[in-house]
């Protein structure tokens, strides 16, 4: 009997998830105080490619892409400009099954945490993200 060898960072199915950093700039702000308080999303998107460096690379093409110019906001009653930085990536990681119903893409290892702890983190249906009523 004979193991099959693999790569732990390559994707044996071509997918890859990837989470792309953006920041909130305004025109107006002191962009050399780098302690100055920002909006910033972390977007985590699917990647289709052979490798992981086209993984990286196609992750990157899409986060400068999500950067968007000249948006006039309102805050406070005031029209304020600003636009989204694409800052870079804080994950980058290979999915190991087929995109089917029920494939795992991401998990996380918890060690050495209490039950109670664990319990805690489940949320009933009306506190999970998608059947939230916020805008």
């Amino acid at each position: 009997m004979t193991t099959k060898k693999y790569d732990k960072n390559v994707s044996p199915v071509g997918w890859y998830v990837a989470s792309v950093l953006m920041r909130l700039e305004w025109d107006d702000e002191n962009k050399s105080n780098l302690n100055r308080r920002c909006l910033a999303w972390e977007n985590t998107i699917l990647i289709k490619a052979k490798s992981p460096s086209q993984a990286y690379a196609k992750a990157i093409k899409e986060g400068k892409f999500q950067e968007e110019g000249g948006d006039i906001w309102e805050v406070d009653n005031e029209a304020r400009k600003a636009k989204w930085r694409f800052e870079g990536l804080t994950s980058l990681l290979p999915i190991y099954d087929e995109l089917e119903d029920g494939a795992e893409i991401i998990w996380t290892p918890h060690e050495n945490r209490s039950v109670k702890k664990v319990k805690s983190w489940v949320k009933p249906k009306e506190q999970l993200q998608v059947f939230s009523k916020d805008e």
